[in-house]
Protein backbone atom coordinates (compact mmCIF):
# COMPACT_ATOMS: atom_id res chain seq x y z
CA UNK A 1 0.00 0.00 0.00
CA UNK A 2 1.37 3.42 -0.98
CA UNK A 3 1.77 6.07 1.69
CA UNK A 4 -0.02 9.35 0.99
CA UNK A 5 2.22 12.38 1.69
CA UNK A 6 1.34 14.58 4.69
CA UNK A 7 -1.62 16.87 4.06
CA UNK A 8 0.59 19.92 4.64
CA UNK A 9 2.77 18.90 1.70
CA UNK A 10 -0.24 18.21 -0.52
CA UNK A 11 -1.67 21.64 0.37
CA UNK A 12 1.67 23.35 -0.29
CA UNK A 13 1.95 21.78 -3.75
CA UNK A 14 -1.68 22.59 -4.48
CA UNK A 15 -0.84 26.27 -4.02
CA UNK A 16 1.84 26.11 -6.75
CA UNK A 17 1.57 26.29 -10.52
CA UNK A 18 2.72 23.23 -12.46
CA UNK A 19 5.09 25.47 -14.42
CA UNK A 20 6.96 26.31 -11.22
CA UNK A 21 7.05 22.66 -10.18
CA UNK A 22 8.30 21.58 -13.62
CA UNK A 23 11.13 24.12 -13.46
CA UNK A 24 11.99 23.01 -9.92
CA UNK A 25 12.19 19.33 -10.91
CA UNK A 26 14.62 20.20 -13.70
CA UNK A 27 16.97 21.81 -11.19
CA UNK A 28 17.68 18.26 -10.03
CA UNK A 29 18.54 17.03 -13.53
CA UNK A 30 15.23 15.25 -14.12
CA UNK A 31 12.38 15.93 -16.57
CA UNK A 32 9.12 16.15 -14.69
CA UNK A 33 6.60 17.46 -17.22
CA UNK A 34 4.51 15.10 -19.32
CA UNK A 35 3.88 15.88 -22.97
CA UNK A 36 1.29 18.54 -23.68
CA UNK A 37 -0.73 15.89 -25.51
CA UNK A 38 -1.94 14.76 -22.08
CA UNK A 39 -4.28 17.60 -21.20
CA UNK A 40 -7.25 18.38 -18.93
CA UNK A 41 -10.26 16.72 -20.53
CA UNK A 42 -12.18 17.13 -17.26
CA UNK A 43 -10.35 20.06 -15.65
CA UNK A 44 -9.43 20.55 -12.01
CA UNK A 45 -6.35 20.92 -9.85
CA UNK A 46 -4.86 17.51 -9.14
CA UNK A 47 -2.24 16.71 -6.48
CA UNK A 48 -1.59 13.23 -5.13
CA UNK A 49 0.62 10.12 -5.14
CA UNK A 50 0.73 8.04 -8.31
CA UNK A 51 -0.81 4.59 -8.56
CA UNK A 52 0.45 3.13 -11.82
CA UNK A 53 -1.19 0.74 -14.31
CA UNK A 54 0.28 -0.55 -17.57
CA UNK A 55 -1.82 -1.57 -20.57
CA UNK A 56 -0.70 -3.22 -23.79
CA UNK A 57 -2.38 -4.23 -27.06
CA UNK A 58 -4.32 -7.48 -26.92
CA UNK A 59 -7.10 -9.08 -28.93
CA UNK A 60 -8.28 -11.00 -25.88
CA UNK A 61 -11.59 -9.71 -24.55
CA UNK A 62 -11.04 -9.22 -20.83
CA UNK A 63 -11.85 -6.54 -18.24
CA UNK A 64 -9.15 -4.02 -17.21
CA UNK A 65 -8.41 -5.98 -14.05
CA UNK A 66 -5.42 -4.02 -12.74
CA UNK A 67 -7.07 -0.66 -13.40
CA UNK A 68 -10.15 -1.79 -11.47
CA UNK A 69 -7.95 -3.01 -8.63
CA UNK A 70 -6.09 0.29 -8.61
CA UNK A 71 -9.34 2.14 -7.99
CA UNK A 72 -10.61 -0.35 -5.41
CA UNK A 73 -7.38 -0.75 -3.42
CA UNK A 74 -5.79 2.73 -3.46
CA UNK A 75 -5.80 5.26 -0.66
CA UNK A 76 -8.04 8.34 -0.88
CA UNK A 77 -6.31 11.16 -2.72
CA UNK A 78 -4.34 8.83 -4.99
CA UNK A 79 -3.94 9.61 -8.68
CA UNK A 80 -4.51 6.67 -11.02
CA UNK A 81 -1.92 6.82 -13.82
CA UNK A 82 -2.64 4.50 -16.75
CA UNK A 83 0.08 4.04 -19.36
CA UNK A 84 -1.08 2.77 -22.74
CA UNK A 85 1.39 4.33 -25.15
CA UNK A 86 -1.00 7.04 -26.29
CA UNK A 87 -3.60 4.52 -27.43
CA UNK A 88 -6.68 5.80 -29.25
CA UNK A 89 -9.00 3.89 -26.93
CA UNK A 90 -10.72 4.83 -23.68
CA UNK A 91 -8.93 3.37 -20.67
CA UNK A 92 -11.34 5.20 -18.33
CA UNK A 93 -15.09 5.67 -18.33
CA UNK A 94 -18.18 6.37 -16.30
CA UNK A 95 -18.18 3.25 -14.11
CA UNK A 96 -14.52 3.76 -13.22
CA UNK A 97 -15.30 7.37 -12.38
CA UNK A 98 -18.10 6.20 -10.09
CA UNK A 99 -15.75 3.80 -8.33
CA UNK A 100 -13.06 6.46 -8.02
CA UNK A 101 -15.55 8.92 -6.56
CA UNK A 102 -16.82 6.62 -3.83
CA UNK A 103 -13.25 5.57 -2.97
CA UNK A 104 -12.06 9.17 -2.69
CA UNK A 105 -9.55 8.87 -5.53
CA UNK A 106 -8.08 12.27 -6.45
CA UNK A 107 -8.29 11.85 -10.22
CA UNK A 108 -6.63 10.16 -13.17
CA UNK A 109 -3.86 10.76 -15.69
CA UNK A 110 -4.18 8.67 -18.85
CA UNK A 111 -1.68 8.12 -21.65
CA UNK A 112 -4.69 7.20 -23.75
CA UNK A 113 -8.27 8.46 -23.93
CA UNK A 114 -11.36 8.69 -21.75
CA UNK A 115 -15.03 8.16 -22.60
CA UNK A 116 -18.39 8.96 -20.97
CA UNK A 117 -17.15 12.53 -20.61
CA UNK A 118 -20.64 14.04 -20.41
CA UNK A 119 -21.63 11.56 -17.71
CA UNK A 120 -18.49 12.17 -15.66
CA UNK A 121 -18.81 15.94 -15.99
CA UNK A 122 -22.44 15.73 -14.83
CA UNK A 123 -22.10 13.22 -12.00
CA UNK A 124 -18.51 13.67 -10.77
CA UNK A 125 -17.58 17.30 -11.48
CA UNK A 126 -14.81 17.27 -8.89
CA UNK A 127 -12.92 14.33 -10.44
CA UNK A 128 -10.15 15.72 -12.68
CA UNK A 129 -9.19 13.59 -15.69
CA UNK A 130 -6.10 14.33 -17.80
CA UNK A 131 -5.86 12.35 -21.03
CA UNK A 132 -4.87 12.37 -24.70
CA UNK A 133 -8.46 13.06 -25.65
CA UNK A 134 -11.89 11.48 -25.62
CA UNK A 135 -13.08 8.61 -27.76
CA UNK A 136 -16.02 6.17 -27.44
CA UNK A 137 -13.92 3.04 -28.12
CA UNK A 138 -13.57 0.46 -25.32
CA UNK A 139 -10.30 -1.29 -24.50
CA UNK A 140 -12.00 -4.70 -24.41
CA UNK A 141 -10.63 -6.76 -27.27
CA UNK A 142 -8.02 -4.10 -28.00
CA UNK A 143 -5.92 -3.58 -24.85
CA UNK A 144 -5.45 -5.37 -21.54
CA UNK A 145 -3.93 -4.36 -18.21
CA UNK A 146 -0.65 -6.13 -17.43
CA UNK A 147 0.72 -4.60 -14.21
CA UNK A 148 -0.15 -2.59 -11.13
CA UNK A 149 2.23 -0.32 -9.20
CA UNK A 150 5.29 -0.87 -11.35
CA UNK A 151 7.19 2.01 -13.02
CA UNK A 152 5.56 3.10 -16.28
CA UNK A 153 6.51 5.47 -19.10
CA UNK A 154 3.95 8.18 -19.76
CA UNK A 155 4.31 11.20 -21.98
CA UNK A 156 8.11 11.17 -21.94
CA UNK A 157 8.43 10.62 -18.18
CA UNK A 158 8.93 7.50 -16.07
CA UNK A 159 6.38 7.49 -13.25
CA UNK A 160 6.99 5.25 -10.26
CA UNK A 161 4.38 4.30 -7.66
CA UNK A 162 4.26 6.99 -4.98
CA UNK A 163 5.67 9.78 -7.13
CA UNK A 164 3.71 12.98 -6.64
CA UNK A 165 1.49 14.05 -9.54
CA UNK A 166 0.60 17.72 -9.91
CA UNK A 167 -1.71 18.86 -12.71
CA UNK A 168 -3.57 22.02 -13.68
CA UNK A 169 -4.51 23.89 -16.85
CA UNK A 170 -0.85 23.91 -18.01
CA UNK A 171 -0.59 20.11 -17.89
CA UNK A 172 0.89 17.35 -15.74
CA UNK A 173 4.14 17.15 -13.74
CA UNK A 174 5.65 14.18 -11.90
CA UNK A 175 7.81 14.79 -8.84
CA UNK A 176 10.01 11.80 -7.85
CA UNK A 177 8.99 10.59 -4.41
CA UNK A 178 12.57 10.92 -3.10
CA UNK A 179 12.69 14.60 -4.13
CA UNK A 180 9.30 15.82 -2.93
CA UNK A 181 10.56 18.06 -0.10
CA UNK A 182 13.46 19.50 -2.12
CA UNK A 183 11.32 20.20 -5.19
CA UNK A 184 8.66 21.86 -3.05
CA UNK A 185 11.22 24.23 -1.54
CA UNK A 186 12.72 25.02 -4.94
CA UNK A 187 9.29 25.67 -6.50
CA UNK A 188 8.33 27.99 -3.67
CA UNK A 189 11.53 29.99 -4.25
CA UNK A 190 10.74 30.19 -7.98
CA UNK A 191 7.25 31.56 -7.32
CA UNK A 192 8.53 34.08 -4.77
CA UNK A 193 11.05 35.38 -7.30
CA UNK A 194 8.42 35.58 -10.03
CA UNK A 195 6.13 37.60 -7.76
CA UNK A 196 9.00 40.01 -7.15
CA UNK A 197 9.73 40.23 -10.88
CA UNK A 198 6.08 40.89 -11.66
CA UNK A 199 6.01 43.68 -9.08
CA UNK A 200 9.10 45.27 -10.64
CA UNK A 201 7.62 45.08 -14.14
CA UNK A 202 4.55 46.97 -12.95
CA UNK A 203 6.57 49.49 -10.96
CA UNK A 204 9.13 50.24 -13.67
CA UNK A 205 6.96 49.74 -16.73
CA UNK A 206 9.70 47.52 -18.17
CA UNK A 207 9.64 43.81 -18.87
CA UNK A 208 13.42 43.66 -19.31
CA UNK A 209 14.01 45.29 -15.92
CA UNK A 210 11.87 42.64 -14.24
CA UNK A 211 13.63 39.82 -16.05
CA UNK A 212 17.10 41.19 -15.25
CA UNK A 213 16.49 41.00 -11.49
CA UNK A 214 16.84 37.21 -11.47
CA UNK A 215 17.78 36.61 -15.12
CA UNK A 216 14.71 34.40 -15.42
CA UNK A 217 11.79 34.24 -17.83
Amino acid sequence: MLVVPPQEMIDAYRALATASVADAVEQFGVRGYLTGGIRPILPGKLVGPAVTVLEEPSETAEPPTYALRAIEESEPGSVICIAAGGADVAVWGGLMAAGASVRGIGGAVLDACVRDVEEIRRDYPNLPIYARGSVPATTVGRYRTVSLNEPVDMGGVTISPGDLIIADSDGVVCVPVARMAEVLEAAQVIEAREREQTRMIHETGSLLTGIAKHNRV
